[in-house]
């Protein structure tokens, strides 16, 4: 491998490497040059002789996806290239080739911004812990030096395959809708991914599917492909109540997020959600184990143990959420932040499968879907809340101190701190993609959660620059970005 002539200024990673992934702004913080470095450190740190890659719609994400192939087949490592798909799809390939992946895309990150996700074989996620921090060092290093590794006597070779039609199949095959109702849903793509794999995925079935922003563009014309930012699912709601539609899907910029909305345009909480996907793959596995993050409701572990089976509680982000479906050998887990996982897809997760079983599962009742999901309300939340401030350890722990040694209140800290009373809890843990710090809350009534929400922000915010709050009101229904 020679060193291009755009090779990449960029030596210090630390505001691109995040927990989970690699995100940052191009060309100002990574470009094709460094995107050639991570290509040669993922073959190097991983061993592979194979690699799949992906990428979204943005401008950014095919130049970048080409030199990624360009490093990893100069190290000797031949490149399975599927062009334009979602992130679940790319889990898909890395699964069922079992291969290592990279997933170019920066999800519901502005356009300038771009990501790499990667998987070992079979979709084992990379985190930190699992091989980022010495892709990360060798990516340094290698700049520092002013070049690349030397190239291998023989180079990989680069192959092309869409995996679209099989991806589909698959999901289909894990989720019997022949049978259900006619329902109407409309779904907004946001001009991201989904707009490429929602109509074959849908395809065929006893849907009447209402096309919302379908087409790519990864400038984002219409609104931020974040559907859990309320201000971005307006048209959705607007839309569901227009057409009388049994419900609305809502995807992120990668597709690997699903937000979903009930015939009256209203958010249905990815805590909901978990809750019945839970009940669905616990009728198939009876007593098996289901993850959900600190962050869901806990009606969540509540609806778990009524059917039978076993919760257990886990930290934010896909990396470890992954590893902990693994190592207990659960069958399903959610996260606030509606990412879904299941054990059917190499605990892996995918939006698209949890709208099949949402699907499914309301096709299979005469009621509405707020009926359905009436039984998983049992708390008041505040939503996720954003806060930037100078020295998030410091507020935190200005924040474990005034209510560590309160009577009846429990602190831990398996993510950022959580503290627990008799009929609440609250949990304040820093972003690990942004300059945050997040703070969510659930309690019984709707006073008791606006109480602990202007005690715990009084602190939190003491001298702090700026307040973000992306999720204001007191709701049922958790938010986050």
């Amino acid at each position: 491998m020679t060193a291009p002539a755009d090779r990449s200024p960029h030596t210090d990673l630390s505001t691109l490497v995040k927990a989970y992934d690699v995100r940052g702004v191009v060309p100002d913080q990574w470009d094709e040059g460094t995107a050639e470095l991570f290509g040669a450190a993922f073959v190097q740190v991983t061993g592979a002789r194979a690699v799949v890659t992906g990428h979204d719609m943005r401008a950014s994400s095919p130049g970048l996806a080409r030199a990624f192939a360009r490093g990893a087949t100069a190290q000797g490592a031949d490149v399975v290239a599927t062009g334009l798909c979602s992130t679940d799809q790319l889990y898909y390939a890395s699964g069922t080739l079992d291969l290592p992946g990279a997933m170019f895309t920066a999800s519901h990150n502005p356009a300038r911004y771009n990501g790499i996700k990667m998987c070992r074989a079979g979709a084992v996620p990379v985190g930190q812990d699992s091989g980022l921090r010495d892709i990360r060092t060798l990516v340094e290093q290698w700049t520092d030096a002013g070049g690349p590794p030397p190239t291998v006597p023989r180079p990989g070779t680069l192959t092309h395959r869409d995996t679209l039609d099989e991806y589909a199949a698959h999901l289909r095959s894990l989720v019997d809708l022949t049978g259900i109702r006619p329902l109407k849903v409309v779904v907004d793509a946001g001009n991201g991914m989904a707009g490429h794999t929602v109509p074959t995925a849908l395809a065929g079935l006893p849907l009447d599917v209402v096309p919302l922003y379908f087409e790519l563009d990864g400038g984002f014309p219409n609104h931020e492909a974040n559907p859990l930012d309320p201000a971005n699912i307006v048209d959705l709601q607007r839309r569901v109540r227009a057409e009388g539609a049994d419900l609305g899907l809502a995807f992120d910029g990668d597709a690997d997020r699903c937000f979903v909305v009930d015939e009256r345009g209203e958010p249905v909480s990815p805590s909901a959600i978990t809750a019945l996907v839970a009940l669905r793959e616990l009728a198939r596995r009876p007593g098996a184990t289901v993850l959900h993050n600190l962050i869901t409701s806990r009606t969540v572990p509540e609806v778990i143990r009524e059917a039978g089976g076993t919760p257990v509680r886990t930290r934010v982000g896909h990396s470890f959420i992954k590893a902990e479906m693994a190592r207990t050998g659960a069958v399903f887990g959610g996260e606030h932040s509606a990412h879904y996982y299941f054990a059917d897809f190499w605990n892996a997760d995918t939006g698209m499968l949890a709208a099949l079983h949402v699907l499914a599962e309301l096709g299979s009742h005469e009621g509405p879907l707020s009926s359905l999901t009436r039984r998983f309300d049992r708390y008041a939340a505040s939503g996720e809340i954003n806060s930037a401030v100078d020295d998030p350890p410091a507020r935190i722990l200005a924040v474990r101190t005034a209510w560590q040694d309160r009577p009846g209140v429990t602190v831990d800290e398996l993510d950022g701190l959580t503290v627990t009373g008799p009929d609440w809890w609250f949990n304040l843990r820093p972003s690990n993609t942004e300059p945050l710090l997040r703070l969510n809350i659930e309690a019984h009534t709707p006073e008791t959660v606006r109480a602990l929400r202007d005690e715990v922000l009084g602190l939190v915010r003491a001298g702090g620059p700026v307040a973000m709050p992306t999720a204001s009101r007191v709701s049922t229904a958790d938010s986050t970005s």
